[in-house]
């Protein structure tokens, strides 16, 4: 199967026209034409968050496809590291870009780094700064030389690996088209983002996010809590088949209701599971899927 048809499956798959997954994508519904038809495809930054979106792996998407490059062959990209011996809280101020991917490794190095393959300035124009205090690692992320905002979320990707060993708690303050979690056993993680999309992959923790865009949730697997702040906002979380969760509603005027493959069913919470997924805010909405496709 090509990656054209790929994509069209999993479109289709998730109940999206071609106008809403161009919305979630930041692109023309014309490039979803041709993207489906293969008489184009998408660069690296966009199948990495349609990846993300369809929670498809990048190797499946394009297994039948020759000549596409991997996220390892970014064009231009900066590296920062610093060594940690001890566990320590991350604070994460990351600023704006088109992918955000955080993911821990057995590793002893706290590893930023930023790639794109159309901002050949920069090494100098996006400055990476790690502060080292007793319990603590601060990180920065933040523009110079006139660079933009939108030059950022068009063409930037920061990925961030944290050594597992030495993780307790996570904070990020980020904006990012899509946000990728993946591999991170914590006590917990604190995500005040502005984001549409988000992948959490092997996540044992419990994640607040604080978000009041209308998001798309794609987890792997529930292990822990996942609490969702919104004001104003209608969301989906899409779990794997069987998962056993208690879903709790908190805030004024939310709303929490259920689908299986796409269709409204009645509520399949659970009371009393281990695992927690609590809406809270004001005026909004949580759709909480399964289906057997993720």
């Amino acid at each position: 199967m090509t990656f054209a048809e790929k994509l069209r499956m999993c479109r289709r798959q998730a109940g999206m026209s071609q106008e809403k997954l161009a919305e979630k994508l930041g692109v023309s519904r014309q490039a979803i034409t041709k993207w489906e038809t293969g008489t184009g495809m998408p660069d690296i930054e966009n199948i990495m968050a349609i990846s993300a979106l369809f929670g498809i792996s990048i190797d499946e998407l394009l297994s039948n496809e020759k000549g596409i490059k991997r996220p390892s062959d970014f064009l231009f990209e900066s590296i920062t590291e610093y060594d940690i011996s001890e566990q320590k809280n991350y604070d994460m101020k990351l600023g704006d870009a088109k992918l955000l991917v955080i993911s821990g490794y057995e590793g002893e190095k706290i590893r930023v780094r930023l790639a794109s393959n159309t901002l050949s300035t920069l090494q100098s124009d996006f400055k990476v700064r790690l502060d080292d205090t007793k319990k603590r690692i601060d990180v920065d992320v933040s523009r110079k030389n006139g660079a933009t905002k939108a030059e950022a979320k068009e063409a930037l990707t920061i990925f961030v690996q944290i050594p597992t060993p030495y993780i307790r708690k996570i904070e990020c303050a980020a904006s990012a088209a899509t946000v990728d979690i993946s591999s991170l056993e914590c006590d917990s993680i604190e995500l005040d983002i502005k984001t549409q999309n988000i992948k959490l992959t092997d996540v044992i923790a419990t994640v607040e996010i604080d978000c009041n865009l209308d998001m798309n949730i794609v987890c792997s697997s529930l292990n822990g809590e996942i609490n969702i702040n919104q004001v104003s906002a209608a969301s989906k979380i899409h779990l794997p088949k069987g998962t056993a969760f208690t879903a709790v509603k908190k805030g004024i005027g939310t709303n929490i209701s259920y689908e299986k493959n796409g269709k409204q069913t009645e509520s399949f919470s659970l009371p009393g599971a281990d695992n927690i997924i609590e809406l809270n805010g004001i005026g909004s909405e949580l759709i909480i899927c399964t289906s057997e496709e993720i």
